[in-house]
């Protein structure tokens, strides 16, 4: 049986029974499909021929280097989608659960949104993705042993789990919250969304004992 997180001299550290760790394992798997681009907007974009040796020529400002803003950002304006910066505006996620992982910035300006997440969407894909793989790898054996870091990393990860759950059981509000929470017994799961309720406890648990080791490291 899973026993709760607690900070320790080691660490942060806590157990959970196989069957336990498998499912954890099998819900970050699939945030991480949801997570994972089409493919669109992945490589860089071509450039035109020259009709020398391929290399395009360079001329004024790009000659002489990086833009200075970007160096001071120590960021690339590849990582934001483009060069230059400039991305083709991204549309808001179809499917409402990838949603909640990805909200929009602007709600009430859908061309505000589409364009931040030209600039900030691949980037928030990956961390969160890295974060979801990373609390994989943390579950190879029932004594789970975390530093502070990716003890921050696993609560993320768990995070993004019960958000796609939550979407899924469609809780809004105090009500629906209290009724999902009043399945605790999964002998009694007679429906998807009675199983589905039992693993957002699950989770939500895990997670809340995890928040309390993190919270017992500022004492």
């Amino acid at each position: 049986m899973a026993r709760a997180f607690k900070h320790s001299p080691r660490g942060i550290v806590g157990q959970l029974e196989g069957a336990e760790r498998d499912l954890l394992r099998n819900l970050f798997d699939d945030v991480v499909l949801m997570l994972e681009p089409d493919g669109e907007g992945d490589t860089a974009p071509e450039t035109e021929d020259d009709g020398g040796d391929g290399a395009p020529e360079e001329t004024g400002e790009a000659a002489s280097g990086p833009d200075p803003l970007w160096a001071l950002t120590g960021l690339s304006p590849e990582d934001f989608g483009g060069a230059g910066g400039e991305a083709e505006p991204v549309p808001t996620p179809s499917d409402p659960a990838v949603l909640r992982l990805l909200p929009d910035a602007f709600r009430d300006d859908p061309e505000a949104s589409s364009a931040f997440r030209a600039m900030t969407e691949r980037g928030l894909r990956q961390r969160k993705i890295a974060a979801l793989r990373g609390a994989t790898m943390a579950l190879e054996s029932a004594h789970i042993e975390l530093d502070e870091p990716a003890a921050q990393r696993f609560a993320a990860a768990l995070n993004d789990v019960r958000l796609v759950l939550a979407e899924r059981l469609e809780i809004r509000s105090d009500a629906d919250s209290e009724r999902v929470h009043d399945v605790d017994n999964w002998a009694d799961a007679e429906s998807v969304d009675d199983y589905l309720a039992l693993v957002y406890n699950f989770v939500s648990w895990v997670q809340e004992s995890l928040m309390q080791a993190l919270l017992d490291t500022l004492d």
